[in-house]
C-alpha cells in the first residue's frame, strides 16, 4: 500500500496546532464537499482529507501516527512496522465494544463533514491497516470514559504456563497549548496460565487519573499471543505439523513429540496418512476445559539420491500393487 502523508494532505506543517489543523479542514472542507464543489475531483479529494483529518483531530491517533518519522514520502511503498501498537496505552472504553464507526449510516455528507465522522470502511487500506479494526487505536475516544487499554504481546510458552511482566507503556497527553506529549510510565502485571488471544487483563485503578476527587479508570491490557515456529494456535487447542518417514506410517511407532509442557511418547498407528490427526488430550492451553495438542501427520519421503536409495525405489514399484490415483477413476 501506499504511504499518506496526512500533513500534506491538508496543507499544515507538522508542529500545526489543533486550531489550525482545524481551520485548514474546515477551509479544504468548503472547497471540496461533493454537493457544492465544481472540482472534477472533489469527490476523491474530500475522501483524502476526511481521513487525514479523522487521524490529525485527535491527539493519540496523530502521536501514534508522529511515531512513524518524518522521511517517509507521500506514495512511496508502505507496511505497518511489526509491532505497531505495542507499547502505546489509549483512553476509551472497555476494548471489544466496536469501532468508532458503529451508527453513523445514516449521517449525511453535511454532518460527516462538520467534524471529519466517516465510518472507517470508507478510508483507505493505510488508514485501516494503522487504525482500523483489529488494532488498539480503533477504540479510542476521550469521551467513552475513564478506562485505558493496552495491548501485551507474549510468547505462546508464557500463555501456556503464565508469567509476570513489566510494562513501559506511553501515553498521549494534551498540553494546555495543544500539542500532545508521550509521556512514558511503568506497570506490572502477572499474565495467568492458559490465557487466550485476545482476553482481557483489568488492571483496576491504572487507567486515567481523575482530574479531582473521584476514582481512576481501570487498564485493560489485551493479549496478543505471538506466532510459534512449530505451533499453530487455535482457542486452546493447539497442532503440530509433525513429520514421519514412509514405513513409520505405513507400519507404525513410537514416537517422541514435542508439546508445551514438554516431549511425550505418542503411538502412530499402522496404516497412518498424511494428512491424518491424532489427538493428544488437554496438552493444549490451560482451562476449563483444558486444549488438546493435535499432531498432524506429514509423510516426508527419502530422497533417491544413491544408488542404493534408488534400487529401493525400484524395488518397491516393481513389487508393491500400489496405484495413489486409483480413486480418480471412479
Amino acid at each position: 500500500m501506499e504511504f499518506r502523508d496526512y500533513y500534506k494532505v491538508l496543507g499544515v506543517e507538522r508542529a500545526a496546532s489543533a486550531d489550525q489543523i482545524k481551520t485548514a479542514y474546515r477551509r479544504l472542507a468548503r472547497k471540496y464537499h461533493p454537493d457544492v464543489s465544481k472540482e472534477p475531483n472533489a469527490e476523491a479529494r474530500f475522501k483524502e482529507m476526511q481521513e487525514a483529518y479523522e487521524v490529525l483531530k485527535d491527539p493519540e491517533k496523530r502521536a501514534a501516527y508522529n511515531q512513524l518519522g518524518a522521511d517517509w514520502k507521500a506514495g512511496e511503498q508502505f507496511r505497518p512496522p511489526p509491532d505497531w501498537g505495542s507499547g502505546f496505552e489509549f483512553s476509551g472504553g472497555r476494548p471489544g465494544g466496536g469501532s468508532r464507526g458503529a451508527g453513523r449510516a445514516g449521517r449525511s455528507r453535511a454532518g460527516a463533514a462538520e467534524d471529519g465522522a466517516f465510518q472507517d470502511q470508507d478510508f483507505s487500506d493505510f488508514f485501516s491497516s494503522l487504525f482500523g479494526g483489529g488494532t488498539p487505536f480503533s477504540r479510542t475516544g476521550r469521551a467513552a470514559g475513564r478506562d485505558h487499554h493496552a495491548r501485551v504481546a507474549i510468547d505462546l510458552e508464557e500463555a501456556y504456563r503464565g508469567t509476570t511482566r513489566t510494562l513501559e507503556l506511553r501515553r498521549p497527553e494534551v498540553k494546555p497549548d495543544g500539542s500532545v506529549e508521550l509521556r512514558t510510565h511503568t506497570v506490572r502485571v502477572t499474565i495467568p496460565a492458559g490465557v487466550t488471544e485476545g482476553q482481557l487483563i483489568r488492571l483496576a485503578g491504572q487507567g486515567e487519573p481523575p482530574s479531582g476527587a473521584g476514582q481512576a479508570g481501570d487498564l485493560y491490557l489485551e493479549v496478543h499471543i505471538q506466532p510459534h515456529r512449530l505451533f499453530q494456535l487455535e482457542g486452546r487447542d493447539v497442532t503440530l505439523t509433525f513429520p514421519v518417514a514412509p514405513w513409520e506410517a505405513a507400519l507404525g511407532a513410537s514416537v517422541t513429540v514435542p508439546t508445551l509442557g514438554g516431549t511425550v511418547e505418542m503411538q502412530i498407528p499402522a496404516g497412518a496418512q498424511s494428512g491424518q490427526k491424532l489427538r493428544l488430550r488437554g496438552r493444549g492451553l490451560a482451562g476449563q476445559p483444558a486444549g488438546d495438542q493435535y499432531v498432524q501427520l506429514k509423510v516426508v519421503l527419502p530422497a533417491a539420491n544413491t544408488p542404493q536409495a534408488k534400487a529401493l525405489y525400484e524395488e518397491m514399484r516393481s513389487k508393491l500393487d500400489f496405484d495413489p490415483r486409483a480413486n480418480l477413476s471412479r
